[in-house]
């Protein structure tokens, strides 16, 4: 499994958008958005047409069908060291829709909110989408490591949330237990929210140890949210299914509330909870499949990368992608159009765009397709210099 001949090219032809193969010239090897080549587990195909099989496409619960509640609460508990209850699980349209409601709910224009840089550009937009004020928390490029003093010079009278990114994307951090106490003392100490992206937190290599950000302490548990989705896991962005979890149930009830999942205005697509549920109660074989894939592929890159001379790449405990450093003294922009024209390979650029002002000078390669894929479009990279 997993390699040139489980992946169909004119598939990802004609389906993989968001800078993949669907959007590129004929030719070119996208190693871009953090989606993965492959076809997604066969018992979620199997799921969805047995759900679908007596022809009733019905309301479902406006917060969340009770199989995707519990299956999604069981995860926690047994793989991140949670404590959720089905009643602490919202149904929604993706881990990015997750942060923006999180962000509407908890700021009000004027707020401030801290979040990491460099970090996926989403944090900064939902900030900003709710009229939030963004406040930069430098992070070491090569490690992911926090200046908490910084961080807590960063806090004001208007600090209001600090979005941490756990597994870290685009560096491949995984923030220790110790880190996340730290992180919730001082939030505690300020009465200001967290939020934690933890839409990675599957993709963890070498048995390393992650504890989702509430589990930490009582502090943590409090006054939090975390976010979760099922893209980079199982493979099915294009469902648009996520979801947000909070400890504190009257909280979340409030939060369902005025984020509009008791009513119609919102709602997440039946077929797609199904599609989650199933992949969490059924395809982890599958996954861990995927995963040891992944964790070859992580190693492939790596190994490739370090003797270029090209790009100084550090080794992730966690996500499909790498951040590598650029030594030629090329902006990112730059280094991602050269490659694009003279390597025939798309990579992201480390730009303010995409990642902050602390990512420039590196670029980001997603490596969730075949070995032969990823090799061809490194030797590419660094052949086109």
């Amino acid at each position: 499994m997993f390699n040139n001949n489980d992946i169909n090219f004119e598939a990802l032809k004609r389906k993989a958008y968001n800078g993949r193969w669907a959007v590129l010239e004929e030719g070119i090897i996208p190693l871009t958005a953090a989606d993965p080549d492959f076809r997604t587990a066969p018992e979620i195909e199997q799921g969805i047409i047995e759900y679908i099989k007596d022809g009733y496409l019905s309301y479902g619960s406006f917060a969340g069908l009770p199989e995707f509640k519990k299956n999604t609460a069981k995860h926690f508990n047994t793989e991140k060291k949670g404590n959720f209850g089905p009643e602490n699980v919202l149904a929604v349209n993706s881990a990015a829709q997750g942060m923006f409601l999180i962000a509407k709910y908890v700021l009000k224009p004027g707020d401030e909110a801290i979040i990491l840089d460099p970090v996926d550009f989403l944090f900064k937009k939902s900030v900003e989408a709710v009229g939030g004020i963004v406040k930069l928390c430098p992070v070491d490029s090569k490690t992911g490591g926090i200046d908490f003093d910084t961080l807590v010079s960063l806090i004001g009278p208007k600090t209001k949330l600090i979005s941490i990114c756990n597994p870290h994307n685009p560096l491949g951090k995984i923030y220790s237990k110790d880190v996340l106490k730290k992180i919730s003392e001082i939030a505690s100490a300020h009465d200001v929210w967290v939020m934690s992206d933890e839409i990675w937190s599957d993709i963890i290599y070498d048995n390393a140890e992650f504890h989702t950000y509430s589990s930490v302490s009582e502090e943590a548990k409090t006054k939090s949210f975390t976010v979760y989705g099922f893209s980079k896991s199982f493979g099915i962005a294009g469902l648009r299914i996520g979801a947000v979890l909070c400890n504190d149930q009257e909280i979340l009830e409030d939060f369902t509330e005025k984020s509009n999942f008791n009513s119609t205005i919102e709602g997440v697509s039946t077929l797609s909870q199904i599609a989650a549920s199933t992949a969490l109660e059924k395809a982890k074989p599958w996954f861990k499949g995927f995963l040891n894939h992944l964790q070859h592929n992580r190693n492939t890159a790596y190994n490739i990368l370090k003797d270029s001379e090209i790009l100084t790449p550090t080794l992730p405990e966690a996500t499909f992608v790498l951040f590598p450093k650029i030594e030629n003294g090329l902006s990112s922009d730059e280094f991602a159009q050269h490659v694009l024209k003279q390597g025939k390979a798309a990579v992201v650029p480390g730009s303010e765009r995409w990642f902050g002002k602390g990512a420039e000078g590196h670029i980001r390669i997603c490596f969730s397709t075949s070995e032969e894929i990823l090799t061809e479009g490194l030797n590419r990279i660094i052949n086109s210099f």
